[in-house]
């Protein structure tokens, strides 16, 4: 495959709509393409999108997602950059991911066994498509992809809880001395950053803080109760476990009934094993410094990582500054860079693995 099909496949992902829930075109046109450059591919009980080639002792599973969040970005080239939902999170890294795999099957034999899934649900708090796939493998190597930069390697990830307050009261007229419901909520968010400041102290990297997000503020009546509801979201840092921070949280907000819809614990590994080594060396042979980053967001590496227990990291191309926002692009330079660095670092293990078969799973496990 060469960098104009590279190109083609990425901007035709960009034109299929797949917001979280709504995958479905998008898995189908990747499985019939992954199925026509020789992976044998499904989409599987979840609705992700799976592509698998070669055999070995050796499994390595390239993790992405198709889903993007709403708001669509019109799909254009201009200035050697690519315009679209999802061309930084994540069909750029995926695309790359599918690229790497097709290009190495087309090289010949694989003597080890690469995996690329494309999740579903990674934007919504579900990460349906992560979770099903967690007993379904168990491989020595790990990359999720996530925009990091074509010579950025991220370690690890902030964990997350996402929850809603809610304070009801006997309806008043606003003019009485009482505070207003929504002023009762207001005071309830000035709380949490007050104990956020005091928690904080002394924490100096962003990565080791804890960051609350008021993503919402709602209010109502029905002439007999008034309510007030607060959506918040806590990155959590590695010290702080989802349960804890529960418990935090409802401390800080006792007046308040607290609903909890999902937490997932940071993660972050060494810099140092094999997968980490080899990603660093396919980016200095491509002309680059390698970057290691600790990201304040969370991703479907702190789910499938733990579980796992294999290296892992998170690689793709894109500014993740872009994340999300209405000029989401990707620069094509790097998109093809990053598709070049997994395909180094990829044939580094395959030819690992077939001169010292076994043995080689066994020392990266290590």
């Amino acid at each position: 495959m060469n960098d104009n099909q590279a190109i083609e496949l990425l901007e035709e992902m960009l034109r299929i709509p797949s917001v979280s829930g709504q995958e479905g075109a998008l898995a189908d046109f990747l499985v019939a393409h992954m199925r026509e450059w020789g992976l044998d591919a499904t989409v599987d009980g979840a609705g992700n999108a799976v592509g698998t080639v070669g055999d070995g002792p050796m499994e390595v599973v390239l993790l992405g997602h198709m889903d993007t969040v709403p708001g669509e970005i019109p799909v254009l080239v201009e200035g050697g950059r690519l315009y679209g939902r999802g061309a930084v999170d994540a069909k750029g890294p995926l695309a790359a991911f599918i690229v790497a795999a097709a290009r190495l099957t087309q090289e010949g034999e694989l003597p080890l066994r690469l995996t690329v899934i494309g999740c579903v649900e990674e934007e919504v708090s579900s990460s349906h498509g992560a979770h099903y796939v967690l007993p379904h493998y168990r491989p020595d190597l790990c990359i999720i992809g996530e925009p990091s930069g074509w010579d950025g390697i991220t370690l690890g990830y902030k964990g997350t809880l996402r929850a809603t307050l809610r304070i009801e009261q006997g309806a008043r007229h606003s003019a009485h001395a009482e505070a207003t419901v929504a002023e009762r909520a207001c005071y309830a968010w000035v709380r949490i950053t007050e104990a956020t400041a005091e928690f904080n102290v002394g924490r100096e990297r962003a990565f080791d803080r804890l960051l609350p997000a008021l993503v919402s503020i709602r209010s109502g009546t029905d002439g007999r109760t008034d309510r007030a509801e607060l959506d918040i979201n806590l990155r959590l840092p590695p010290d702080m476990g989802p349960e804890t921070a529960g418990t935090w949280l409802a401390s800080q907000t006792s007046e308040c009934e607290l609903t909890i819809h999902s937490a997932v614990g940071a993660w972050a590994g060494p810099r140092t094993t094999p997968l980490h080594r080899a990603l660093a060396r396919a980016v200095r042979e491509q002309g680059g410094t390698p970057r290691f980053l600790l990201k304040t967001g969370t991703a479907d590496l702190n789910l499938v990582a733990p579980v796992w227990g294999c290296p892992a990291l998170a690689y793709g191309p894109g500014d993740a500054s872009l994340d999300h926002t209405p000029d989401e692009h990707v620069v094509l330079d790097e998109y093809l860079r990053a598709i070049a660095v997994l395909c180094t670092a990829l044939r580094t293990f395959g030819r690992a693995t077939a001169v010292d078969g076994i043995e080689v799973r066994l020392a990266i496990n290590r």
